[in-house]
């Protein structure tokens, strides 16, 4: 245990621990080792709370104290602070990374699209093949088309009718579609 020597007021010298070792608080009644077995399980932990701990206990924590230094300073040499050049192409890999993942998203879910469309036009196919009738396969299939029509939706408004609207969305106030009427 590391301590140092320190002159107090009387001319009395005293050991005061050094801030990196833990302050351990002592009992005042000194039991022994048949005393303590003796106490109730919640008296005998509280008991041996303020106790020295073992010769292995402290070994132990000696151990663990000097890995988590070692961590420490690992990760303070690994973990410099990155320069703004450093830091704003980081940004861009991740910016880059995030669309490149965006893209394989969207490549997913085309893919998955298109293999339900074509298990599904399979399916409608096959249940034309099994009509009893060339009557009944022809309504069938004009009633169920194999693929299904691409609906394009296209802007329908005008430049002028987009401002219009635009302008009516972002009336807060109402100014543009109250009327007085007299």
């Amino acid at each position: 245990m590391a301590e140092r020597k320190e002159k107090s007021q009387g001319g009395k010298r005293r050991t005061i621990p050094d801030f990196e070792e833990e302050k351990h608080g002592r009992n005042r009644k000194q039991l022994s080792k048949r005393e303590v077995q003796k106490l109730h399980p919640h008296e005998k932990s509280r008991y041996l709370a303020y106790e020295e701990p073992s010769k292995e206990a402290q070994h132990g924590i000696n151990a663990s104290r000097k890995r988590i230094a070692e961590i420490k300073k690992e990760m303070k040499r690994l973990y410099t602070p990155l320069s703004s050049q450093e830091r704003a192409e980081a940004q861009r890999h991740e910016h880059l990374i995030g669309q490149l993942k965006a893209a394989e998203a969207r490549n997913r879910a085309r893919l998955l699209r298109l293999r339900y469309e074509k298990s599904r036009a399979e399916e409608v196919n096959h249940l034309v093949s099994c009509q009893p009738t060339a009557i009944k396969a022809m309504r069938l299939q004009t009633l169920l088309p194999s693929y299904p029509k691409r609906i394009k939706a296209r802007d329908m408004l005008g430049k002028d009718e987009r401002m219009r609207v635009e302008t009516l969305l972002a009336d807060q106030i109402g100014l543009e579609t109250e009327r007085i009427l007299k």
